[in-house]
Parts: C-alpha cells; sequence; structure tokens
C-alpha cells in the first residue's frame, strides 16, 4: 500500500509538473502566437481547443488588439461547425460591441450567410430567414463600396429574392386552380412590384392576364398581355390562345 501511494504522489506530482510546464509554455508565447495557435486548431478542426485559445486571449488581454480578432474568430469557429445560431449570436454580439470594426463588412457578410445558410432551399417552405437574410444585407454595397464580398453578397441576394418571388407564385398558383382571381391579383402583384428583375415576372403578369380576363376587365388584361408580349413572345402568344378560351362576361 506504501508503494501505491508513493507512486501515486509521484505520477500526480509529474502531472503537475507538465502541467506547470505547459502554462509556463503558454506564457511564453506571445499572444499574437496563441491567437496562430487558435487558428491552425480551427482549420485542422480542433475546435474545441480553437474556441480555449481564443477565449483564453479574449479572457486575459482585453486590451490587446489580438482579443478583438478573438472574439471574432469565436464567431467563424462556430460558422465552420454549420452552428448557424451560435455564429449568428456571436457575430451580432461582435457587430454591436465594435461598430466601426475595420472587418464590419466581413461580419455583416458572415451574418447574413448564417440567415442564408438556415433558410430551407425549397421555395415552398417557409422563408423567414431568406427574408432576414435579404435584411442583413440591405444596402451592403453603399455602406461597404470597396468589401472583397460585394459579389457574393448580390449573388446571394439575387437567389434570396428569387426564393420568394417563387413562393408567391406558388401561392398564386394555389389561389388560381380555386379560380380565386382577386387573390391572385394581390400575390403577383406583389412579384411585380417587390421583384421587379425576378425570373418570375413574365409568369407573373401571364397570371396577371388570366385574372383580369376573368374577371372580365378586358382592356386591362389587353394592356397586360402587351407586356408579356415585350418580354417573351412566345408565352404572349400561348397566353393569347388561353384568353380566346375565356367566355365574355
Amino acid at each position: 500500500m506504501l508503494r501505491v501511494a508513493l507512486l501515486s504522489l509521484i505520477l500526480c506530482g509529474g502531472l503537475a509538473i507538465v502541467d506547470g510546464e505547459a502554462s509556463a509554455a503558454r506564457e511564453a508565447q506571445t499572444v499574437a502566437e496563441q491567437y496562430d495557435r487558435g487558428i491552425r486548431y480551427m482549420e485542422r478542426g480542433y475546435y474545441t481547443k480553437a474556441v480555449e485559445a481564443f477565449n483564453r486571449i479574449r479572457n486575459y488581454y482585453r486590451d490587446d488588439p489580438y482579443a478583438v480578432r478573438a472574439e471574432l474568430a469565436i464567431a467563424d469557429v462556430y460558422f465552420q461547425k454549420h452552428e448557424w445560431d451560435q455564429a449568428r449570436l456571436a457575430y451580432d454580439d461582435f457587430m454591436r460591441m465594435h461598430p466601426r470594426n475595420e472587418s464590419l463588412d466581413y461580419v455583416v457578410f458572415r451574418l447574413g450567410l448564417t440567415l442564408y445558410n438556415k433558410a430551407p432551399k425549397a421555395a415552398g417552405r417557409d422563408q423567414t430567414w431568406s427574408r432576414q437574410a435579404i435584411n442583413t444585407w440591405a444596402g451592403f454595397d453603399s455602406r461597404f463600396p470597396d468589401s472583397d464580398h460585394r459579389e457574393d453578397v448580390q449573388r446571394h441576394l439575387t437567389e434570396c429574392r428569387e426564393r420568394l418571388a417563387r413562393k408567391e407564385i406558388l401561392i398564386a398558383r394555389f389561389y388560381e386552380r380555386r379560380e380565386a382571381w382577386t387573390s391572385v391579383l394581390g400575390r403577383v402583384n406583389g412579384v411585380i412590384r417587390t421583384y421587379p428583375d425576378s425570373e418570375y415576372v413574365t409568369e407573373a403578369l401571364s397570371l396577371k392576364t388570366l385574372a383580369y380576363a376573368y374577371l372580365g376587365d378586358v382592356a386591362l388584361a389587353e394592356a397586360t398581355l402587351e407586356r408579356v408580349q415585350e418580354i417573351d413572345p412566345e408565352q404572349a402568344e400561348r397566353l393569347s390562345r388561353k384568353l380566346d378560351g375565356i367566355p365574355n362576361p
């Protein structure tokens, strides 16, 4: 028993020395070196170690510029792990705490991406996150005219808008099948007004033409058909044949 106790003491003492040496080694590193180590952990997928490294910098070197960089790196770790809610909160906190930081364009870009990544790709599903991504990126070009992320933001914005326009068309089609023409007009007018550059505008105008025709407003139906003709003559011809089959009121 005495030998076991002595062995335990030796082992514990050895571990304490090792831990102490590791702690001393960390203290000997500069803040920049500790930050670089955290980045290497993140790049290799050692996310827990990365967060520990960044938290240590943030907690013990609060007045050092690397403490701010560590805060942002923690958000990046969550993003890289696809923990979108955690990443969103971290980016949002960073933006609130450092509204004039030189990396603010990157933060807004990534904040919008967390919302974009949460949004379902199928247009028929709830698109709340797509709308929030659009709101987050609103005015990005004017706020950050020199940002390297402008093209990516515009590409994702276009996809989000097309998704929302498609959703409105699906709802309009639902009302069309039920011959609820006033409701059809409400939906397609929203697409035409809100997403004028969308690929679904022609379809919206076509539905609008049919709605006016079935509601008995021949003049507006013909005027809307002319707009379809300007965009897509073939679609206008098909639509014209449909109108011929609609009985006059």
